[in-house]
Parts: structure tokens; C-alpha cells; sequence
């Protein structure tokens, strides 16, 4: 009888889930303690999110000798991704700290910032800052990013530094 799958530990996102803007990370994939601390934690101003995971395509593969065509695994791409931030009546929100063309990493900690968990490690370049305006809802800002090359994902999230 073959085993079944681990049962999941469910979890409720909002309140648990860490996001960052790291402005430099040596290598994606094993960031430090000190680079993930010198980031900036943007989920308490975080109001939405879009994309932020990866898909793969499939090429086919045909042969002469048979009617099924079967594939292989093809590029991997990252979706169109967002986050969007309440925006400040006095501006001082993330307008000053994403600004058009900044490049740095999108760190996200599904589980929280626990070091038997792990990380993706999203190289980013902001393309955009735009206002959402809409007639009765509070006022935000999107920010839109490009990545700029492949994430790191499931990266083990390193243990704090011994006081």
C-alpha cells in the first residue's frame, strides 16, 4: 500500500506571512542573517498582492514512430507580479523607499520569519508606482515588479545571531 502525502499544517496567511525588500543579497541563494535584517518588512502595509510563483512550460517532443506526442520540461517564467501598500494623506509611504527602477529582492516567509522554514528569494527591478484610485476605497499605491532572473526557492531562512 503506498503511504499517503503528510498531512498539512493549515494556516491562515494574514498575520503569519513575512514579506521584505532586501537591497542586497550576495547570493539569492543563501541569504544571511544580516542581509535579511537590513531589509525592510513591508507586510503591515501590505493591503494586496498578485503572481509572486513561477510556472513552467512544456516543449514537445514528437516522434515519426508514434501518435502521442510527449514533452518535455521547458522554460521556467515568473508571473506579472504586484504588491500594493496603503498610501499616506502626507506621502510618506512606500513611494520613497520603491521608487521606479530600484533593484533589490522580494523575500517571502509563507510560514514567518522561522528558521525551520524556508524562503523564496525574488531578484526584482520596480517598474512602477501607481496610484489605485477608485471612488469608496481607501487610497494605495501598486507597485509593480519585473524579475529580473531566476528566484530562489525553498531557501532554508537562517537562524538569528547568538546575543
Amino acid at each position: 500500500m503506498a503511504t499517503p502525502i503528510n498531512p498539512s499544517v493549515r494556516y491562515y496567511r494574514r498575520g503569519t506571512t513575512r514579506v521584505l525588500w532586501v537591497p542586497t543579497i550576495a547570493n539569492k541563494n543563501a541569504p544571511t542573517r544580516a542581509e535579511i535584517d537590513a531589509g525592510t518588512a513591508l507586510e503591515g502595509e501590505t493591503g494586496a498582492m498578485s503572481g509572486w510563483q513561477t510556472s513552467s512550460a512544456t516543449v514537445a517532443t514528437a516522434a515519426l514512430g508514434s501518435r502521442f506526442t510527449p514533452t518535455v520540461p521547458g522554460e521556467i517564467t515568473a508571473a506579472d507580479s504586484s504588491l500594493t501598500f496603503w498610501a499616506s494623506k502626507d506621502a510618506d509611504d512606500v513611494r520613497s523607499l520603491l521608487v521606479r527602477e530600484a533593484r533589490g529582492y522580494v523575500v517571502w516567509m509563507d510560514e514567518g520569519d522561522v528558521p525551520t522554514q524556508t524562503m523564496d528569494v525574488f531578484p526584482v527591478q520596480v517598474t512602477s508606482q501607481a496610484k489605485v484610485r477608485e471612488m469608496d476605497a481607501a487610497a494605495q499605491i501598486m507597485c509593480q515588479f519585473s524579475i529580473t532572473s531566476e528566484p530562489a526557492e525553498n531557501v532554508a531562512i537562517p537562524a538569528a545571531a547568538a546575543p
